[in-house]
């Protein structure tokens, strides 16, 4: 059987509700979007890396707009910051948020991208916030949280104490409603939990659907953009053999509308 994050339907029914529709690659690509990946001020370190990240794919499947109040969860380098940041525009405003463990416990590179942007005046747009993982706040209500290949760090040793749990239910608290939270992560094994979060920087997508789904959250779609089949889930996302190619989930959820 293929390892995959596809279960069968009845067990996905009987566990977690109904299967989610799927969207593919072919989603259209709104002219903000293309523009925002145009812009000359992107740095081409990561400019090169669109091409296997899927920055417009994964933008478009979000529903991003001008205007919108987005917080972009465990930011790293800024890649999508700044994209987001071009996106919502002047009317909107952008979180970049970095969890206190991981200034704490990770090396300064690690976040020196988003850092930048502190005192960047061509990203007046955007804030940049710390605080512990679960003390997650921003001065006001949200359209949009997104975080990308990152929530199964929230379960690994240099993010402790993190209640990922409560920190769910944070966001939860922090989206209007009918909020969109957006997850991008590395597929490990089925039936693996968390097993591998540590050693693999993977997560079994079953269990951080179950995961969110307990804050609250519905599972609206999933987006196959960074699906990669010839991955079997076994190497460590940083593996020359697989490092920018791995499996990768796209979950769309959304906080119900009142």
């Amino acid at each position: 059987m293929s390892k995959s994050f596809y279960y069968p339907a009845a067990l996905c029914l009987l566990m977690i509700g109904a299967v989610p529709r799927s969207v593919h690659a072919d989603t259209p690509i709104p002219s903000a979007i293309a523009a925002a990946l145009a812009d000359a001020r992107r740095p081409s370190s990561q400019v090169s890396l669109d091409a296997v990240r899927k920055p417009a794919q994964l933008i478009a499947f979000a529903q991003l707009k001008g205007g919108d109040r987005v917080a972009d969860f465990m930011p790293g380098n800024g890649y999508f910051t700044r994209l987001l940041s071009d996106v919502v525009g002047p009317s909107g405003r952008v979180y970049a948020f970095l969890p206190a463990e991981q200034l704490a416990n990770c090396a300064p590179t690690e976040v020196a991208g988003t850092k930048a942007l502190e005192d960047d005046r061509d990203y007046a747009n955007v804030s940049i916030l710390s605080g512990p993982a679960v003390k997650f706040r921003v001065p006001e209500m949200l359209d949009v949280i997104w975080t990308a290949q990152n929530y199964h760090d929230l379960h690994n040793s240099f993010m402790a104490p993190t209640n990922v749990a409560e920190l769910n239910k944070v966001f939860f608290k922090a989206l209007k409603p009918g909020g969109t939270y957006l997850v991008i992560d590395h597929i490990a094994e089925a039936g693996s939990g968390i097993r591998d979060t540590e050693s693999l920087h993977r997560i079994d997508p079953l269990r951080l659907r179950k995961e969110v789904e307990a804050a609250g959250f519905i599972l609206e779609a999933q987006s196959e953009v960074l699906r990669n089949r010839a991955d079997d889930h076994k190497l460590p996302v940083f593996d020359a053999g697989i490092r920018g190619r791995t499996d990768q989930l796209v979950y769309k959820f959304r906080k119900p509308k009142l």
